[in-house]
């Protein structure tokens, strides 16, 4: 989950409330929305200082400049090139978000609220864990090692490769942490793991600016060949874009054993296609429209796929749907976006050899089940097990829609079912 639009990969939403002056320190937040699609933010401000949040993505204390006046605030956040500027009014700060030349209504109100997250693990806990670092290039990654009673060289142990975007160790959105949930519930079954912040992000470090899904690979890699020296059994558990990188890593015969989690397997922009005519339609355009904005959209990919630099042509589209073109093409001409347009393993799951696990939820609405699940069927060559999961969404959440809309409002992080189904597997191993 890449987040910040191409209209689905993901921002979205909180709830805020509380009550104190709008010319007061303390905690301050809203919602942005994009296209449907709700995130949060909080700003903390004090006297001049100020710091923003982005809670539904795991983000905290990022640096921002503050400057007040009678009317109202403004703020600048340099490392994200965004900026608010807002208006006083009786309890609330009313004004608008920029970035990348786009611009959101967001309104600030005090005080921010803690979901319920039942399943996030608490201590004490009956295993031990472990800080470690290990390193690709320039890049550092730290991460936690969870170790079961009586481990040793023999206990399989599992690398967690997180989806797209910046994430933590815990994959951690909207406060769920799935990663946290699924590493105590192995732990407390006799299997370790090993979970890190991804480059660039939390307490690891390395270039984004050039990275693709090549270089997080070689992330994972280093990962391994840092298990390796530990353990005689070493896998990948990777959700989604962490998913396919596990397949990736067995096809290079680097692992040995799967478990992917909503892995990609079909094209990268196949994928988002999908992903935004699932978006649109859901925020009320017509079919017409969808089909016009889809078409045009996949022109830009085809040229941004081999380096070209292509006009955007919005005609005939509503005017946020030809503004949203233009922020696409500036993401997209990034490395990291033209390798993931390009990358595809529908010709590369043949070489896998080791046992996998695949499972999807057909509630997925980011990474389509039966498509992706149907060629891993067909292409696999070594043990598998591949299995759609009935009514749970991109996050293995049980849910109603699948849209990722939902993905806030549900209490529950990760469901028990397909926990139990991955303890079961690997033990089967």
């Amino acid at each position: 989950m890449r987040k910040i639009l191409i209209i689905s990969l993901m921002l979205l939403t909180s709830f805020v409330a509380g009550a104190q002056n709008a010319n007061k320190d303390g905690a301050w937040s809203g919602k942005l929305d994009v296209m449907g699609t709700e995130l949060t933010l909080v700003f903390h401000l004090n006297d001049s200082a100020c710091t923003m949040d982005s809670p539904d993505q795991g983000v905290t204390g990022v640096p921002a400049n503050l400057e007040r006046s009678e009317t109202g605030i403004k703020i600048s956040i340099p490392t994200i090139n965004g900026r608010y500027e807002g208006d006083y009014r009786e309890a609330s700060i009313v004004g608008t978000f920029t970035q990348h030349g786009m611009s959101f209504p967001l309104t600030l109100t005090p005080g921010a609220s803690k979901r319920s997250r039942p399943q996030t693990p608490v201590a004490p806990f009956p295993y031990q864990t472990e800080d470690v670092s290990f390193s690709n290039g320039d890049a550092q990654l730290k991460g936690t090692l969870a170790l079961p009673k009586n481990c040793n060289r023999q206990t399989p142990v599992l690398l967690m490769v997180t989806g797209s975007g910046l994430q933590n160790r815990d994959e951690e959105i909207f406060e769920h942490k799935p990663f946290a949930v699924l590493a105590d519930a192995l732990a407390r079954q006799g299997i370790a793991t090993l979970r890190y912040d991804d480059r660039g992000f939390g307490e690891s470090t390395g270039d984004l600016i050039s990275v693709t899904t090549a270089d997080l690979k070689n992330d994972a890699l280093a990962g391994i060949n840092l298990l390796r020296s530990r353990f005689d059994r070493v896998g990948v558990l990777g959700h989604s874009e962490g998913g396919t990188i596990g397949l990736m890593l067995a096809a290079e015969g680097k692992v040995d054993f799967v478990v992917s989690l909503a892995g990609n397997v079909v094209s990268g922009e196949k994928t988002l296609l999908e992903q935004n005519q699932w978006a649109l339609r859901q925020a009320g355009y017509s079919l017409e429209v969808v089909d016009q904005y889809c078409k045009t959209l996949e022109s830009l990919f085809d040229s941004l796929k081999v380096g070209k630099n292509p006009m955007v042509n919005g005609a005939g589209l509503p005017a946020d749907l030809a503004q949203n073109l233009q922020l696409v093409k500036a993401q997209c001409s990034t490395p990291y976006m033209r390798y993931f347009l390009n990358l595809d393993l529908t010709d590369l799951i043949g070489k896998i050899r080791c046992p996998v696990l695949a499972l999807n939820g057909t509630n997925d609405r980011q990474v389509d089940c039966e498509e992706n699940l149907s060629i891993l069927r067909r292409g696999l060559m070594g043990p598998k097990t591949v299995l759609a999961i009935e009514g749970v969404n991109h996050l293995f959440q049980h849910c109603t829609t699948g849209d990722p809309s939902e993905y806030k409002d549900i209490e529950e992080t990760f469901a028990p079912n397909v926990i139990q189904l991955v303890i079961e597997w690997l033990k089967s191993l």
